[in-house]
């Protein structure tokens, strides 16, 4: 007993104990607010639910019902789809500010330029999205422009209520996500290899696609993965400016639960969304890898 005492003296005076005295509170709030709600879905998706009452017999017959219903695969790919065109707009948009930002603002106003770039988050998500309803709409401010110009005759019926205008607006809304990372990994590059490649005789194209590029893969994979995740678990917008072809698969879980009381079926195709973009997070990560190692 005393040898025991002794033992867990030494150890709550070691250096290991201060580390998990440090990580328990980290470790606390993780188990109780991530990992205790994901373990709550997937309960739930092997159970039942009849109105009020909740079957917890184990069962894989929403998981069947998830996978045969051609809806509920429609809506998956679809959000898939969207969430893939907006990481693309917004990363292929926010690449040349954060490139500008980088290397070609003055030190002493990079601050100033990072600090606009995060001005959309002072306001509510929510207003955004109203705000480019009116912008996108038969008689928003896109339609009633270009009409002024003589440009179109009609209102544009293709940028509201479709896929496209949650595209537009999901990617104006991650903007800053997207621009923020690239921006950093652009920082962490050595401006004396872009001049060893200038002296070496290549020209500011070949030394962007050569070097800089390369090197800002990091901040740009991050940009992905930031902006990808998220949006396809989107409902608000999709909701708002979708119409009925611009519903994704968080709508339905919404539906789901809250209209149709069915808690299981929607914590399936919960647990079905993550997996998807879990799989395709980890694909996209391993051609990364794969592709940086070529490159080295």
């Amino acid at each position: 007993m005393a040898e025991r005492a002794r033992n867990w003296g030494r150890f709550a005076r070691s250096d290991a104990a201060r580390g998990w005295l440090l990580v328990s509170p980290t470790a606390l709030y993780a188990l109780l607010l991530l990992a205790a709600p994901l373990a709550t879905v997937l309960a739930f998706s092997f159970w039942t639910q009849d109105f009020l009452d909740i079957d917890r017999t184990f069962t894989l017959n929403n998981y069947r019902e998830a996978l045969a219903e051609p809806l509920y695969r429609e809506l998956i790919l679809r959000s898939v789809l969207i969430a893939g065109a907006v990481t693309l707009a917004t990363v292929v948009l926010a690449y040349p500010i954060a490139y500008f930002v980088s290397f070609h603002v003055r030190p002493e106003r990079k601050s100033m330029w990072i600090f606009l770039i995060t001005i959309p988050f002072w306001t509510s998500y929510l207003i955004r999205v109203f705000l480019w309803k009116v912008i996108l709409g038969f008689n928003g401010v896109v339609n009633t422009s270009l009409q002024g110009l003589g440009l179109i005759e009609e209102p544009l019926s293709f940028i509201l209520y479709n896929p496209n205008a949650v595209v537009i607006t999901l990617a104006h809304a991650f903007a800053p996500f997207a621009i923020l990372p690239i921006f950093v990994a652009l920082e962490k590059i050595d401006r004396s290899l872009l001049e060893a490649s200038r002296d070496l005789g290549e020209s500011r194209i070949t030394t962007f696609f050569r070097v800089t590029l390369p090197l800002s893969v990091p901040g740009v994979a991050a940009a992905v993965l930031i902006v990808f995740i998220p949006t396809v678990g989107d409902y608000v917008t999709p909701r708002l400016v979708g119409g009925p072809d611009g519903l994704m698969i968080a709508n339905m879980i919404q539906t789901q639960f809250l209209r149709l009381n069915n808690a299981p079926m929607g914590a399936t195709l919960s647990v079905l969304a993550m997996v998807t973009v879990g799989v395709i997070s980890l694909v996209f990560l391993a051609l990364l890898a794969r592709w940086l190692r070529v490159k080295q």
